[in-house]
């Protein structure tokens, strides 16, 4: 009962729990230029700037926050282009 108890825990509680942390570190590390990201605290804007462990945010224009990596919560992902459609549909 004890070992089925466990196995419980395992894939209920601490599996999940270790797949986010593993996608987290990804995506901070895959962090560049550009991108629009969401800090834990809330704050909005994009990364002017990316160090080993600091990235530097532009909030709006001449505003600039440096936060630590790891409180990055989201990253926007940025609208890709979409292609031009000069055929005329009929």
């Amino acid at each position: 009962m004890l070992i089925l108890m466990g196995l419980v825990f395992y894939f209920l509680l601490i599996r999940p729990q270790q797949k986010r942390a593993k996608e987290h570190r990804e995506m901070v590390e895959g962090l560049k230029r550009g991108d629009e990201v969401i800090t834990q605290g809330g704050l909005i804007g994009k990364i002017a700037k990316v160090a080993d462990e600091e990235v530097t945010i532009e909030l709006s224009e001449g505003v600039k926050v440096r936060v630590v990596r790891q409180t990055i919560a989201t990253v926007r992902g940025r609208p890709e282009p979409k292609p031009a459609n000069d055929a005329k549909s009929d």
